[in-house]
C-alpha cells in the first residue's frame, strides 16, 4: 500500500513539473518596435496605437500560442502595452488562457552621435490564467538599450521578474537583437536570448531567432521568424508569425541636402 502510495505521488508530481514546465511568454514588444521578445527603446507617438496577433509553434516543449497585444502611446517617450496569450494543446490536452500581462515602457534618455538610448520597463501579470499555465501573477522589470548605427539597430535587454507563487523561482532574461534594415520596407531580424526561468536556479534556456518583417504599408506590418535552444534543444524548434497595425506613421526619410559650389 505505501509503495503504490509512493509511486502514485511521484507520477502526480512528474505530471505536474510537465505542465509547468514550459515557456511563459509575458510581455512581447509589438512590431517595428523590437525583435521577438527584445524591447528597443522606440515606442509610439503620443496618442497612436497598434494591435498584434502572434502565432507560435512549439517543439519539445509541445504547444500552440496565440496572443493578442496592444499598445498605447501615453506620450512621445511613454507607452502602455498589454499581452493576452492563450495556450493550445500543451501536452496534447491543455488549453487556456496565461496570465494577462501589462507594462509601461519609458524612454528616459535619447540616443547620441555615440552613445545609446535608454528606458525601462515595469511589467505586471493579472493571475486569471488556467491553474496549468499560470504563475498566480507575476511582477518585475528591467532596462532597455538600443543603438543604431547605419541601417543596423541594436537593442539590450536584462529583465527581472519575480511570479506570485512562492514556490517558484525568480526569472531572468538576457536578450539581444539586432534589425537589418535590407530595404526601404523590409527587414531582417536576429535574435539571441538568454533565460533562467521561473522552474530552475540556472539558465535553462539560450535560444537565437532569425526571421524577416516586410512592412506592405505604413501601417502594416508582417513578420516571421523561427528559433532553436542552444543549450538542451528544448525547444527543438519554434515557429513564429506576427502581424500588426499600427495608426502611427511610418518613419521620416532622412533628406539629403547637397549644397552647390559657386
Amino acid at each position: 500500500m505505501k509503495k503504490s502510495c509512493a509511486v502514485s505521488f511521484l507520477f502526480s508530481l512528474i505530471l505536474a513539473g510537465s505542465c509547468y514546465a514550459f515557456d511563459i511568454a509575458g510581455l512581447q514588444p509589438l512590431a517595428p518596435n523590437g525583435v521577438f521578445s527584445t524591447f528597443s527603446t522606440e515606442s509610439l507617438p503620443k496618442n497612436k496605437f497598434s494591435v498584434e496577433l502572434a502565432l507560435e509553434r512549439s517543439r519539445e516543449a509541445d504547444f500552440y500560442r496565440a496572443t493578442m497585444r496592444g499598445a498605447y502611446g501615453i506620450s512621445n517617450n511613454l507607452e502602455f502595452i498589454v499581452s493576452v496569450p492563450y495556450i493550445l494543446h500543451f501536452e496534447d490536452s491543455i488549453d487556456g488562457f496565461e496570465d494577462v500581462a501589462i507594462g509601461f515602457i519609458h524612454r528616459f534618455y535619447d540616443e547620441g552621435k555615440y552613445g545609446p538610448s535608454l528606458a525601462y520597463l515595469l511589467t505586471a501579470s493579472i493571475p486569471v490564467g488556467r491553474e496549468e499555465l499560470s504563475t498566480d501573477g507575476r511582477a518585475g522589470g528591467g532596462i532597455i538599450l538600443s543603438k543604431r548605427i547605419g541601417p543596423f539597430q541594436g537593442s539590450f535587454n536584462l529583465l527581472y521578474i519575480k511570479p506570485g507563487r512562492g514556490d517558484l523561482e525568480d526569472e531572468i532574461t538576457f536578450s539581444s537583437g539586432i534589425v537589418f534594415s535590407a530595404t526601404h520596407n523590409s527587414e531582417i531580424l536576429a535574435e539571441f536570448l538568454a533565460k533562467k526561468s521561473h522552474f530552475t536556479s540556472e539558465y535553462d534556456q539560450l535560444e537565437a531567432r532569425l526571421g524577416y518583417r516586410l512592412s506592405t504599408t505604413d501601417s502594416l506590418f508582417t513578420t516571421v521568424g523561427a528559433g532553436v535552444d542552444l543549450k538542451n534543444r528544448n525547444p527543438e524548434y519554434r515557429l513564429l508569425l506576427t502581424i500588426t497595425f499600427s495608426n502611427a506613421k511610418g518613419k521620416k526619410k532622412i533628406k539629403k541636402i547637397i549644397e552647390e559650389e559657386e
